[in-house]
């Protein structure tokens, strides 16, 4: 019967000679996706692969540690090799970059699934082979994300927010028209950071720490405006804000509710690390308030 297995090939002529990284072939129809040397080839084998025993051993492990199908105890997560999978004894890594999408190894599927690293410690197909990429429709079973995913849900953890807008007025009070209107933001953990969680699976853990950049105003009269950090609280017999203001020229009169919606979006710089590797995210959190501007009457008597 056909059956395809991975072997190994030595790639000796491609990496000497310092030429691109392509899909190499050689002999007998053997393809390698650059840059592994892991290739795939359908070979005619009559025999029977090597199965798992029918009652696989009992072994007593702790967390994070799982058990192959001969009774040796691995660990589930490998910093190199990524999850591990006990119905068939191989690691599995989530490939990044994903291979193109007109790529085989994505045997017409693209863009569903993803392709996976797979590296065998007890393979149980042919003697010698020990994985390759794969196309799978979803994650293998064991697989619990890899550390970008896990820096992500320890990002949810946080319950990062926009800014707390403050203003000078107090409830119900009118800004002036022509007069600086103080923008910031109150400093907690949740609307400026830093902000520390830490995201885990057995045998994996991801901490991030979240650390607010700047502030994106949007001051509902068609201004748009970058502040960098989060504003200066206002400070009385001060006109202008040393880090963040706007003048309205107009009053909000007219407008629903007679107010300027504002809208602020915090930029979050993320840095991650765990499993063996780092890494960098950026996200934005956004929250609103409203302002009423009026404009100063002047009386003038005889």
């Amino acid at each position: 019967m056909l059956r395809r297995v991975t072997v190994l090939v030595a790639l000796t002529l491609l990496l000497a000679s310092g030429a691109p990284a392509q899909r190499a072939v050689a002999a007998g129809g053997v393809t390698c996706p650059p840059p592994l040397i892991i290739c795939e080839v359908e070979v005619e084998d009559p025999g029977n692969p090597a199965q798992p025993p029918a009652d696989p051993p009992v072994v007593d492990v702790g967390a994070g540690q799982c058990v192959t199908f001969r009774g040796n105890v691995v660990p589930c997560w490998d910093d190199l090799w990524g999850w591990f999978n006990a119905s068939d004894s191989c690691y599995y890594r989530l490939t990044e970059p994903p291979p193109p999408g007109t790529d085989a190894v994505w045997e017409g599927h693209y863009p569903d699934g993803a392709i996976y690293d797979v590296t065998c410690a007890e393979p149980l197909r042919a003697p010698g082979t020990n994985g390759g990429w794969t196309w799978l429709p979803s994650p293998p079973p064991g697989y619990g994300g890899d550390p970008a995913q896990l820096a992500r849900r320890a990002i949810d953890q946080m319950a990062l927010e926009g800014p707390a807008i403050r203003t000078p007025l107090a409830e119900g009070e009118f800004g002036t028209v022509g007069i600086p209107l103080w923008l910031w933001t109150d400093q907690t953990a949740t609307t400026w950071g830093p902000n520390t969680a830490t995201a885990s699976v057995p045998g994996l853990a991801v901490t991030a720490t979240a650390r607010a950049r700047w502030i994106d105003w949007d001051l509902g009269d068609g201004t748009r405006m970058r502040c960098d950090g989060p504003g200066t609280p206002f400070i009385p017999g001060r006109v202008e804000s040393p880090t963040c203001d706007h003048v309205y020229a107009a009053s909000s009169a007219g407008r629903p509710d007679d107010a300027y919606i504002v809208t602020g979006t915090t930029t979050w710089d993320v840095t991650w690390s765990g499993g063996g590797t780092s890494g960098n995210l950026q996200v934005t959190r956004t929250s609103t308030a409203s302002v009423r501007i009026g404009e100063l009457q002047v009386l003038t008597t005889s």
